[in-house]
């Protein structure tokens, strides 16, 4: 099982661009990549799954038991020739003063040699001790290769490269110049996602090319290769077995929508649900579903095309209304209020949720959060499964303006935001729309409630 880790000496070094560009330039080598992304991030996950022509994975140690990041990674390699993970923030970067939930205990879980990125601006001899503390931190973690980034010249490189032979064992793999076009345009909540660019294939194509011209591909391979095979995963904590009475799942898919986590699509479709995309901003009709799924994305970058759209607001409104079941996550939540605020501008939304949604500058709720449900959470409980803290995480610009102070709530927040710092998890009827975003791990199987939830309406 051939696979490797990209990570760095601290975020914003260039990893998502060189993991774009080497996931598709090792995909033209004939070889199946399958991504996965450190961290609950969606956004570079959109792009490398474009990237490998095939679903990115999370592996995030705060949702995820160890037992079941190594169960998902192995079963997603099955099918593949090479497993391609990106890191998140630096290679020892952790809250933890051992370093728990790291990159590096991340690739030691997972039997992962290491490729570091060092953004070397301004970097020159000072490099050699850079590494050598990077080698003698952690023994049992074993960095295999390093990739220049962001190299000012030739002159620049040739002296980067004398100075890490002469210092060190490690091989340069890569030296990737200073590139603008190679750039993906950021956004408050990170990189575009490509669900959205216009161009995002073309400019998967133009990284790829820039990225391949300067990296020893053969390298990264050989050094993949190297990888030793992850101990083997224990047996699923749960069977997702299909019900007899199938079920049909509208999920919104457009430019405003687009944050969805792929295994918990599969949940989904494992356990008897057909998912129907449709598109808030430019359908008119929702399609003939038993409930609807709308989560994460930019509804205020579409704000005034959701608003253009009665029909489609209308048709939501009047779906939850009529009592149906719907889950919507922090977009989704947004979509569902009166009105949504943003650089001046005021667009109607579907107005279910009596409060109007303001965006702001600074985030409004970021980060891993801790959730409890209270009696008023309207999915069944499944035979006292389900844990008495839920870990989910948000990342949010807007907020609630006001929230109205006759809301149920399905949540109590033990950490994080959610609406109003104490509650999470909207009920109304059979709505439940919160900030958080859930998965489908660690016992938390919102997938089997929510579908068990679907069919006791039925």
């Amino acid at each position: 099982m051939a696979h490797i880790y990209l990570a760095a000496t601290r975020k914003s070094s260039g990893k998502t661009t060189l993991s774009i560009g080497l996931t598709r330039a090792l995909c033209r080598r004939g070889r199946r990549v399958q991504p996965f992304k450190k961290g609950p991030d969606y956004i570079d996950p959109l792009w490398l799954s474009r990237a490998a022509g095939r679903s990115c994975l999370n592996l995030d140690y705060h949702t995820t038991p160890a037992n079941e990041i190594q169960a998902a990674f192995t079963r997603a390699l099955a099918d593949a020739d090479l497993g391609f993970i990106e890191g998140n923030v630096g290679l020892f970067d952790s809250v933890d003063l051992q370093g728990a939930y790291s990159n590096a205990e991340l690739a030691k879980l997972v039997a992962a040699p290491v490729l570091l990125v060092v953004d070397v601006q301004g970097l020159g001899r000072g490099i050699a001790p850079l590494l050598l503390g990077y080698l003698a931190f952690d023994p049992a973690l074993r960095i295999s290769g390093v990739i220049l980034n962001k190299v000012g010249g030739a002159r620049h490189e040739a002296n980067l490269r004398r100075v890490v032979e002469y210092y060190t064992d490690l091989p340069v793999i890569g030296a990737v110049p200073r590139l603008a076009d190679i750039t993906i345009e950021e956004r408050h909540l990170g990189l575009m996602p490509s669900n959205e660019a216009q161009a995002a294939e073309a400019t998967v194509e133009r990284i790829t090319e820039k990225v391949a011209a300067h990296v020893d591909l053969s390298a990264v391979e050989r050094i993949a290769e190297t990888a030793a095979t992850p101990p083997e995963p224990p047996a699923s904590p749960r069977t997702l077995a299909a019900s007899t009475e199938p079920l049909r799942i509208g999920i919104a898919r457009d430019d405003a929508f687009g944050f969805y986590y792929p295994d918990d699509l599969a949940a989904l479709s494992a356990a008897g649900a057909e998912l129907v995309p449709f598109s808030p901003v430019a359908e008119t009709q929702l399609p003939d579903v038993d409930a609807l799924f709308i989560g994460g994305g930019f509804p205020e970058m579409r704000m005034q095309e959701l608003e253009a759209n009665t029909a489609m607001r209308t048709a939501v409104a009047d779906f939850i209304r009529a009592g149906n079941a719907v889950y919507a996550e922090c977009g989704g939540l947004m979509y569902l209020t009166e009105r949504l605020h943003w650089q001046g501008r005021c667009c109607r939304m579907c107005g279910v949720l009596r409060a109007d949604v303001a965006m702001h500058d600074r985030p409004q709720g970021r980060g891993y959060v801790r959730l409890a449900e209270t009696q008023a959470f309207p999915w069944p409980r499944r035979d006292g499964r389900e844990p008495t803290e839920i870990h989910a995480h948000e990342f949010h610009h807007s907020a609630v303006v006001t929230p109205d102070p006759d809301w149920i709530y399905g949540y109590r927040v033990l950490r994080g935001q959610g609406v109003d710092g104490r509650h999470d998890g909207i009920v109304l009827g059979n709505l439940l729309a919160n900030y958080a975003h859930l998965r489908d791990v660690g016992g938390v199987d919102w997938t089997g409630r929510f579908l068990a939830h679907v069919r006791a309406l039925k």
